[in-house]
């Protein structure tokens, strides 16, 4: 058993977590890999959340180095997901919903959309009328998805990549 697992965990659910934390570890060594060979410092943590690996790069220095790393946008930071993906797929041969995060920039992300998407559904309440958002990625549109739901609102994604937005609708 990993690390963390306990023999509770190996019984039902356990497969899972630890399928979870075995995606967790490549793409751990895959990063670890990539810091090197570009010449960055940062310290990796792992994690499972909501049923997916979850890998976070931070660094000491506050993450300036890190943030070549995110891009404009976190063009680059979403790069980096799909091939850490790729990595764990060529491993386990099982297509992974892993997340990554650097700098911290995705946890900073999830707090303002879920921030825009209560304000959305606040809108929707009281105009009653549907609030259409600007087009985002799929990260970002189900963190405002989310914070719809919360709100107790319902919402839908519209239109084709790249240019699929959110539509918050009335009660």
């Amino acid at each position: 058993m990993t690390e963390g697992t306990t023999s509770a965990d190996a019984s039902e659910g356990g497969d899972t977590l630890t399928r979870l934390e075995q995606e967790g570890e490549i793409a751990a060594d895959y990063l670890e890999g990539l810091l090197d060979i570009v010449d960055l410092d940062g310290d990796i943590d792992m994690d499972v959340e909501a049923d997916r690996a979850s890998v976070s790069i931070i660094s000491d220095s506050g993450g300036r180095d890190l943030n070549k790393l995110v891009g404009r946008e976190g063009e680059v930071l979403e790069a980096l997901q799909e091939l850490t993906r790729l990595a764990v797929h060529r491993e386990t041969g099982d297509r992974s919903r892993l997340m990554l995060d650097i700098a911290g920039y995705r946890a900073k992300k999830r707090a303002e959309l879920s921030e825009l998407g209560a304000k959305a559904a606040a809108e929707a309440k009281s105009t009653g009328e549907p609030v259409k958002l600007q087009p985002m990625t799929p990260f970002e549109r189900k963190v405002v998805h989310d914070a719809v739901k919360s709100a107790g609102l319902r919402s839908e994604s519209e239109g084709e990549e790249p240019q699929r937005f959110v539509v918050v609708l009335p009660a």
